[in-house]
Order: structure tokens, then sequence, then C-alpha cells
């Protein structure tokens, strides 16, 4: 006999928030009505025709998706997924109960299992909720008399009379399966929902379903581990008739964490309310500072408005006294009817200077005040910013670190960040940005929100330093900005190309890997064999191997990694027009320890040095970079000598006839010199010995997720 009472929240569908009617069980075990279930896909289905537009959601008027769900729709959406696909395709269903997206398998809907036992369930609630409501007999003639059994078999309720009509007996009727009054009807058998024609009989503990033999065999689930139902029956009862009584003999544990639970409700009210009463506190203080700074302008602007107002009024009573019979004008004219010449000049003398002065005044009209208002402008831009960022701060979440080693900046921004301690305390993290710009007084910062701990940024200017920083938000709360880093955009255009295979290269001495985006030399027996028949001088032959895309024009930039163990290794541009002499050359190049860049020879080696070379090259090896020995460069030979950066850069410019070099980490360049851009130009790499060269991959969409799943 089942407990009705207190078990209603069991028995809601998560999609109608109403009892269970025919419940089909997910594969993620969860409950979802068979309506609900069709309706929620035709949701799906419909956004894809409108986009994932709001008219989708107002389907039915039974069934209310929630806003996660329809995100989650249209995150699907935006996946690509295609309708009427002619391959066969799994259907996704948001699942109400869990939040995810679940797969039905090609089949769907149909591949679900109907939950007779929750439904059987729902239908004994439902009678002890309507008691007072019979059952009437579908057999009787009006009026129906209430039903006093059910049958199985017939699926139909019947009174004692008409059950006796119907199921006589010594019939084969007589022998159907009757139970009392109900509306649920249930088969006697279940059957498979991929093979309709065959009853489950094993029960797979992979997919956690019941499955007949054909799904055994040659179905979905031939290569999963089943056993039979009556084991699976068997085992799971017991489990869950411990895991019961285990519940039931918890009871008094389970109230104490009830009593418990219903303390912190009223304690989370209590803090709830007194952070809002501190929340207010510190608004109301803003608000008095704000009025206050209000208050203050006012009253400046006022008191200018008055004494600029008083100014000009004095001036206007100046220029009406210089009108004729009014003012300094008339009161002169009185002073020129004086006969007696003692007391005329006596009183003419500081007349006459008055006189002159507005006499002057007319020449050059100024108005004794300005009337614009520009020196009381307020500008909040910066405590605009800083009101934006407004928001609860907590010690509990760590403040992000972006880590400069692996983020890059390539043909687009890749920017990586962890929390010190390791852990991912914060729900999402907000990504800021701006160019640095000296003529911009003011920061305009460009914001993205990111679900992760890295972020590929596109479309920003090259040859440009950008500042990011980041921080991490837990809800309503955030951390601190994190410091702001600075880094360096490239400064062209990134150039893509891969190893030419074909044109030059040796695969005796050098090696591939399948992508040709690295190339090692094998200091084999070729190089002793090759390095035996020598006998005097250090000469020796270095293995070339271009790129297999070449430039025309504009201004280009590729970056590579050279290995640390490397003995010799040159890295360059070559023109189409010397390629050949670069493969023929047999004598180009010197090892490192007489080789023109070491500084141990004297200058009329680099002459022949560079009138001979096909290309424009430069020495690097033994985790050294060696600048040309040229005019320009520093007479001291170490000073020539830097330490090779884990990542080169070239940068060719074919229109100004120009080639640099570059720490590809810091976007620095250590060397630039001219090169002929007549012809098409190349990539040119030689090694020598043990050497490698990897290049530098582009930053993708993807480029963070593929490198941590390696």
């Amino acid at each position: 006999k089942v407990a009705i009472k207190g078990i209603e929240r069991e028995l809601i569908c998560p999609a109608c928030k109403e009892l269970f009617t025919h419940p089909l069980i997910l594969p993620c075990q969860h409950n979802v009505c068979h309506k609900c279930v069709k309706e929620i896909l035709f949701a799906f289905e419909d956004s894809f025709a409108d986009g994932g537009s709001e008219s989708s959601n107002q389907s039915s008027p039974r069934i209310r998706i929630s806003a996660s769900s329809m995100d989650r729709i249209d995150r699907i959406n935006r996946s690509g997924r295609k309708r009427n696909s002619l391959t066969p395709r799994s259907t996704l269903f948001p699942c109400p109960g869990c939040q995810r997206d679940i797969d039905l398998g090609e089949r769907g809907i149909n591949g679900l299992f109907r939950n007779f036992t929750l439904e059987t369930i729902v239908e004994r609630y439902r009678q002890a909720a309507r008691a007072a409501i019979a059952i009437m007999c579908d057999f009787c003639k009006p009026p129906p008399q209430e039903s006093t059994k059910s049958c199985m078999d017939c699926s139909a309720s019947y009174c004692n009379e008409c059950f006796k009509i119907h199921h006589p007996w010594g019939t084969v009727k007589a022998q159907h399966e009757y139970v009392g009054p109900t509306t649920n009807f249930r088969p006697k058998i279940l059957m498979c929902p991929e093979h309709e024609m065959e009853r489950v009989n094993m029960y797979c503990e992979i997919c956690r379903r019941p499955v007949c033999h054909l799904c055994k065999l040659g179905g979905g689930h031939a290569n999963h581990r089943v056993t039979t139902m009556s084991t699976a029956y068997k085992t799971l009862k017991e489990k869950l008739s411990k895991d019961i009584e285990y519940l039931i003999s918890k009871e008094s544990q389970v109230k104490a964490h009830i009593t418990q639970l219903d303390l912190l409700l009223k304690e989370t009210e209590c803090n709830s309310e007194r952070a809002k009463q501190e929340a207010s506190q510190s608004f109301e203080k803003l608000y008095h500072v704000l009025e206050e700074k209000k208050s203050a302008a006012l009253r400046a602007i006022e008191t200018s408005k008055n004494i600029r107002l008083e100014k000009l009024q004095t001036q206007v009573e100046e220029y009406q006294g210089l009108l004729e019979n009014n003012g300094l004008v008339g009161y002169a004219q009185e002073v020129l009817k004086e006969t007696d010449p003692s007391c005329f000049v006596q009183t003419a003398k500081q007349l006459h200077v008055r006189i002159q002065k507005a006499t002057e005044s007319l020449k050059s009209f100024r108005p004794a005040a300005e009337t614009t208002f520009e020196d009381f402008v307020v500008n909040t831009a910066k405590q605009e910013d800083i009101l934006g960022d407004l928001s609860f701060h907590s010690s509990g979440l760590e403040i992000p670190e972006i880590n400069e080693e692996q983020s890059r900046m390539y043909n687009k921004a890749l920017i990586c960040w962890e929390c010190p301690g390791k852990t991912d305390s914060a729900d999402i993290y907000v990504l800021e940005y701006h160019k640095l710009n000296r003529e911009d007084e003011t920061v305009t910062w460009q914001k993205t929100e990111v679900c992760g701990k890295s972020k590929v940024l596109s479309d920003l200017d090259d040859d440009s330093n950008y500042a990011f920083r980041v921080r991490g938000y837990k809800g309503s709360i955030c951390s601190p900005w994190s410091r702001e880093v600075i880094l360096r955009t490239p400064p062209a255009p990134v150039f893509s190309f891969l190893f030419d295979d074909k044109c030059g290269y040796n695969n005796e001495h050098l090696q591939l890997n399948p992508r040709r985006t690295s190339v090692e030399s094998r200091a084999g027996f070729p190089l002793l064999l090759g390095s035996e028949r020598l006998q005097v001088g250090c000469y020796t032959t270095l293995d070339y191997i271009i790129g297999d895309t070449g430039i025309a024009k504009g201004k280009h930039f590729w970056a590579f990694h050279v290995e640390a163990y490397s003995y010799l290794v040159k890295v360059g541009v070559v023109p189409s027009n010397k390629i050949q002499k670069l493969f023929h050359n047999t004598h180009d190049v010197t090892s490192p320890r007489y080789e023109q860049d070491s500084g141990h020879d004297s200058g009329s080696e680099d002459a022949f040095f560079d009138s001979s070379q096909p290309c424009t090259l430069v020495t690097l090896g033994m985790k050294k970079f060696f600048i040309p020995a040229t005019p320009a460069a520093p007479k001291d030979p170490a000073s020539r000598i830097l330490p090779l950066p884990s990542c080169l850069g070239i940068c060719l410019d074919c229109d100004t006839g120009r080639v640099g070099f570059y720490d590809a980490g810091r976007m620095k360049c250590l060397y630039e010199c001219e090169v002929d851009c007549s012809g098409i130009m190349y990539p040119a790499f030689a090694l020598m010995g043990g050497a490698a060269v990897h290049l530098e991959e582009a930053v993708t969409a993807k480029y963070r997720e593929y490198h941590d799943d390696i």
C-alpha cells in the first residue's frame, strides 16, 4: 500500500507543472509528459524556421518553456544543424528537468519508454484525491452504473452485471486480469520501442534501459553489457529497498536537517535585509556626495552669473551716459556753460579724462564679461566608468591573472588567464581590452563575456599595442580587475604557408611531418659520409627548404620556433629567380665556428659572403641569434650575438624592399635590412646538423580547446 500523502512534488511534470500524463523516460532518467515532449520538439523545430524567435515559444498555452531552454535551442541552431538532411541525425531535446541537451537518437520520441510505474502511482494519487468521484461502467445503458472492477486486457471498466455478461464463465475472457476501478490501463507486456513486435527481456547496464534480444544482436546495444530482466529487477529492487530503509532509519537525522535548514532560511532572510540596508546606506552616501558636489557647482555658476551681470549692467549704464542730455554727456554740456575760466578749468580737467576714456571705449568695444560658461562644464567620464564598474566585491573570489606565456598575438589574439589558487570559483569572466593610442585622451574599453579561461579575439589592428584585463563574476559578486597586460600585434598581416616537399627538398637529410608544418635535419650517416670526404677546410653544405607559397606584393609576417638543441639554422627569404642557384650552391655556408657572423674573420670575407649569397638569411644556432656583420652593425662581435627567442618572426615588405627579423613573443625587431623584391619572394630555411624548425600555428576559435584535448 503506497503512502500517497506528501509525494505530489514527485508526480509533477517539470514542463507543464501538472500531474504526469503518459510520462516518458528520457535518457537522463527524468520523466516528461508525452504531450510536453512533442510540444517542446515542435517548438524546437519551429525555431529552425524562424531563427529561434519568441513566437516559437507560444506554440502551446499548456507548456511553459524557460528562457534557459530557449537559449539552448538558439545555441543548437547556431551550431549548424540542418533540417531534412539525407544522412541520419540525432534529435537533441532540452530536458526541462536537468537543463541539459539530451540526445534522443535517430528515432527521437519513438525510442523512449513509457513509465508505466509512475503512471500507476499518479493514477493512485488521482483516485485518492477524487475518492468521492466514482468511475462509471463503460457498458451500462443510460443511466450508467458505478463500476466495481476494470479489465486490464479489455482496457475497460464494468459493473458486476456487465462484467458477467462480457466475461462469461468457461470462456477465454474469464481468464482476463481485472483490478479495482481505474482509468489507467497499462499493457501486460512491455514491448521494445525500436522493435515493436519484440518484448523486452534484458536490461542494458550501459544505457540503463530495457532492451530486446534484437537490440543486443544487431542494434545499438550490440557491444553493451546486458543482464537478464529478472536479475536486473532483483538487483535494482534490493538496492532501492535498502536505500529506502536507510532513509527511514535516518528519519530523526532528516528532521534535524530540516530544522537546521529552517533556521538557515530565517538567517538568510535576516542577512539579506541587513545587506540591503548596508547597500542602501552606501548608495545614500554616494547620493549625499553627489548632492554636495551638485550644490557647490550650482552655487559657483550662480555666483559667476551675478558677477558677470553686475559688470555688464555697469557697462550698460556707462554707455547710456554717453547719450545726449544724459549722464556724462549731459553733465559735460552743462560744464561747457560755465563762463568763469578758473572754475571751468578746475572742473573740465577731470571731465576731459573721463570723456577720453569713453571715446576710446567706443573705438574698441569689448563686453565687460563673457557670456559663455565653458569653464563650468563638469566632466564625469571617469566617474561614469567607475560607477559602471560598481558591483559587489568579495574577498572570496580570487583575482584572475593573465598568463602572458600562454597568450598569443598572431593572426588573432589568444588571451589566457588563470586563478592563483588553481580553482575556478567564478561562474563567468569579463575580458576588457583597448588599443593604446596617445592621441586619444579618453579610454574606451571593449568588453566580452567568457565562460572559460581563454578567449580568441579577432579584428585587432596590426602593429599596435593593446591593454587587457579580466575579472571574475559569481552571480552579482565580482572580483577586482586583474593587472593590466600590454601585448603587441604583429607588424603586418599573417602569411600562411607550408614547407614545400617538392622544390629542392632533400628527403635524405630532412624529414617533414605529415602536416608539413615541421622540418628536422637528420644528423646521421649521410652527413658523416659527406664530411668524411672533406680532408681540409671547414666548408660543408646546408640543406635548404622553402615555403610552398610566394609573395608578390604587400607586407606580410610569419613566425616559427627553432628547437633549442639546433646546431645551425638559417632563416630568411629568397626570390624565385634565385631558387635554383640556392639549391645548387655547394659552398654557400661555413660552419658557425668560422662563418662571417661569428666575427672571427676579416671584412673581406664579409664582402665575399654577401656577394655570393643568393638569398637574405640570418644565422641561428646553439641558442643564439647572430646579427649579420654590416656597416650599421656593432663592431664588437659579442654585441652582435643575442639570446635565441622562443619564437621568431619575419616581416617582409615587398613595397619598400625591406625584411625584418623579430622576437615574435614581444613583437620586437632584432634586425632589419634591404632586400631585392624584384621577383616572387619565398620563405627560406636552411638546416645543418641536428636542428628542427616548427611553423607557428594560426590561432582559431577552437585553438585553446584543441590544445587542451591534446
